[in-house]
Order: structure tokens, then C-alpha cells, then sequence
């Protein structure tokens, strides 16, 4: 469905954006039969959004195109789960800790181990900085830790939130340390990032001036489609996921899904070409960006509006996360994989799904 990044600008990269743009303004909220099809223009819209953001990253190399693609994903993230929070502020409460939980475990669990599955059984053996893979782990272990495990650990609130202060200094915190991260990915060791067999960057021209800003511009409005159309589509998957007896946190799994699709498909794309940096890159950073960027913003709604927050993993969650941290360390510090550490990586993805339905 995809064609190479420095190709004319193929007719369905813009008619998918297109149709969904026409689909929100005629049937924006729309359930019943228009479900289906809005789902079908959804998943059309991801492959263009991924298309154009390919193009992008070949103009201006790397790590600079896959940061683009994860911070306008997570921008949009921010508006959808900030509208939902700003709907129903009780019932949601736990909606950005699911989310970011459920980014987090889809990551680094299902989407590397899938990147590392196909790769290996396509390639035997890949490899990548471990540099880099080392820089992106200590920063969401640290983070992650921040948001998801310390507030069940606090004494001056009961249960698993913060004070005001208490979460003020962890959307500052969260949002420093992602910072001092780009300035170190993008200018200081930008070296760490960039695949080190300079072949994997030269699988094709870079598109022209024109074509870039031309993807640029319709990569914004595919990412607009996707978030708007994944809003449209959030109360008949609510409903479904009611009608099944499927718990609260599902909602969170499913919009982490919407979000991460577009990285996800271009990360298995790169790790099946054998460019497991530009992969990595790509999925390491979306969940980075997801939570430097999306906390900050969430704790400040919180805090502005007043609106109760519940950060804390129940005790099953925190399992989960610290074993997912050290197989990621494990696997991603050696520098090269095999199709064992995907088995791994997605055995223990699959596992933290199906608790979340059957918990």
C-alpha cells in the first residue's frame, strides 16, 4: 500500500484524508452502521499519515523525522485524552494512567517485540546503537516510575494520587527531562541515534523541497483525521467494550492503539527492511514523548480545573512494568537481537493483555 518516500504523491495518501475530513463533517459522533466504515477510513488515514512522515524523515534524516512523527502523534494524544478527562472528570479520572500505562506495555513489549520477531526471522540477527537504546531506557524507566509507581507510595494523600505540588513537580520533572533528552538526541550526541552502517540511511533520495513541505502540511491533517476520527469512533468502542463486560482500563488500551498506530506500522516497516535503529527510534520515542509530553499537560488540566487524577498501578500493573523494564534492558543492551528476544518481549506484552480483560 505504501510506496518509497521520495515517489510522487500517490493518489491514496490524500484521498484517505480527504474522505475522512468529509466523514467528520457529516457524521462527526455518528454510531451504528457509520462505525464500521469511519474504522475502515481510520485505518486508511494511519497508512497515509505514516506515508507522508516517511517522507518527511527522508528530507531531513535522522533522528530528526521519527522525533517529528512521535511529538505530532503525542500532541494529538494530549488533545484526546484531555477532552475525554474534560467530559466526564470522574468516571475518566484513571484514563491518562491507563493510557500511558497502556503505551508503555504496547511499546516496549508488543511493538519491539514484534520489530525484533519479523526482523529475525527475516534478517537472523540485527543490530543498533545500544547507546541509544541505553538513553531512551533511562529516561522512561525514570519517568515512567515518577507517574505510574511513587504515587501508591506517598503518605501525605490516600490512594494512588498526588498532592497539587506533589504532581506539579512531576509534570515539571517529566517535562525537563524530555527536554534535556531532545537537546541530547537532536544536537549534543546525535551521533548515539543514527544507525551505525551508514547504508541503513541511504535506502532512498531525499524527496524534493516542495514534496516535503507538501507531506509535512498533509501529515498534520492525516494526524488530525486519525485523533478526530478515533474521538468520533471512542463511544461505540465504549459501548462494545461495556456490552462484553470488559473493565474500565480497556478504554485506555484502545486509545493508546489509535495513537501509537501510525509509529507502530512504520517501525514494523523499518525493522522488516533491516533498519532496526530507525525502529527503535521510532518506538522508543513515541512512548518517551507520550509521557514527557502528556503529563505535563494533564497535570496541568488537573491542577487548573480541579479535576481528580489517579496515577498509581494497582500492585498487578507495577509487576508488569518492572518486568518489562528489565527485559528491555536486558535485550536492548547488547546491541543485537534475534527472534528469541522478540518471543520474549511479546510473550510478556500478550500477558499483560489478557489481564487486562481477565484480571
Amino acid at each position: 500500500m505504501a510506496s518509497s518516500p521520495h515517489a510522487p504523491l500517490p493518489a491514496w495518501s490524500w484521498i484517505f484524508p480527504a474522505v475522512a475530513g468529509g466523514l467528520l463533517a457529516a457524521f462527526f459522533g455518528a454510531g451504528g452502521w457509520m462505525a464500521l466504515p469511519m474504522a475502515l477510513v481510520l485505518g486508511g488515514t494511519v497508512f497515509a499519515a505514516v506515508h507522508h512522515a516517511e517522507v518527511v524523515a527522508t528530507r531531513v534524516g535522522e533522528p530528526f523525522g521519527t522525533l517529528i512523527l512521535a511529538i505530532a502523534v503525542t500532541v494529538i494524544e494530549v488533545a484526546l485524552i484531555v477532552s475525554l478527562m474534560i467530559s466526564d472528570p470522574v468516571d475518566q479520572a484513571a484514563l491518562a494512567r491507563d493510557t500511558l500505562f497502556a503505551a508503555v506495555m504496547i511499546v516496549l513489549n508488543l511493538l519491539v517485540g514484534l520489530c525484533l520477531l519479523l526482523g529475525g526471522a527475516r534478517h537472523h540477527e540485527q543490530g543498533f546503537q545500544a547507546r541509544s537504546a541505553s538513553a531512551f531506557l533511562s529516561v522512561i524507566v525514570v519517568l515512567a516510575t515518577l507517574v505510574l509507581v511513587v504515587p501508591n507510595t506517598t503518605i501525605s494523600t490516600e490512594g494512588p494520587v498526588l498532592t497539587g505540588a506533589q504532581m506539579a513537580f512531576v509534570g515539571v520533572a517529566a517535562f525537563g527531562l524530555y527536554t534535556v533528552f531532545v537537546f541530547v538526541q537532536t544536537l549534543r550526541h546525535r551521533d548515539y541515534f543514527l544507525p551505525e552502517d551508514d547504508s541503513e540511511g541511504a535506502h532512498a533520495a531525499a524527496p524534493s523541497l516542495r514534496a516535503t513541505w507538501i507531506a509535512l502540511g498533509l501529515l498534520g491533517l492525516s494526524l488530525v483525521a486519525v485523533v478526530l476520527l478515533a474521538k468520533s469512533l471512542t463511544p461505540s468502542v465504549t459501548a462494545g467494550l461495556d456490552s462484553v463486560g470488559a473493565p474500565a482500563a480497556a478504554v485506555g488500551v484502545v486509545i493508546a492503539c489509535l495513537i501509537l498506530m501510525p509509529e507502530s506500522v512504520a517501525a514494523l516497516r523499518a525493522a522488516r527492511a533491516n533498519r532496526l535503529q530507525t525502529a527503535l527510534n521510532l518506538a522508543l520515542g513515541s512512548v518517551l514523548a507520550c509521557i514527557g509530553l502528556t503529563v505535563p499537560c494533564v497535570v496541568a488540566l488537573a491542577l487548573i480545573l480541579d479535576q481528580p487524577l489517579i496515577l498509581g498501578l494497582p500492585p498487578s500493573g507495577m509487576v508488569l512494568l518492572a518486568a518489562t523494564f528489565m527485559v528491555s534492558i536486558l535485550t536492548l543492551g547488547a546491541g543485537r537481537t534475534t527472534v528469541l528476544q522478540g518471543a520474549v518481549h511479546l510473550t510478556l506484552g500478550l500477558a499483560w493483555l489478557f489481564l487486562v480483560f481477565v484480571p
